[in-house]
């Protein structure tokens, strides 16, 4: 089952460090015709090399802004960048 929200983007939302490093992975591709925009914590850890609490708190504060949201236990998807309009 999936938990998809219908969350407004937060556009006054500023992106931490580990926040930009985890829209990073999730945008890589996205010019290539390639999947892009998806991660889970244990991809983003292993490409990043921080540890999966710091993960998890990232994502959690991307998700209450609206750039990304979580679609189902484990996996999350880039939604949008305000940034980028």
């Amino acid at each position: 089952m999936s938990i998809l929200t219908s969350k407004m983007v937060n556009e006054n939302f500023e992106p931490n460090e580990r926040q930009e490093a985890i829209l990073d992975v999730l945008k890589e591709n996205r010019e290539e015709e390639q999947p892009w925009g998806y991660a889970n914590p244990k991809r983003l850890e292993e490409e990043l090399g921080i540890r999966r609490q710091y993960i998890n708190r990232a994502l959690n504060g991307l998700v209450d802004a609206g750039w990304v949201e979580k679609v189902n236990r484990g996996l999350y998807r880039f939604v949008a960048d305000p940034r980028e309009i």
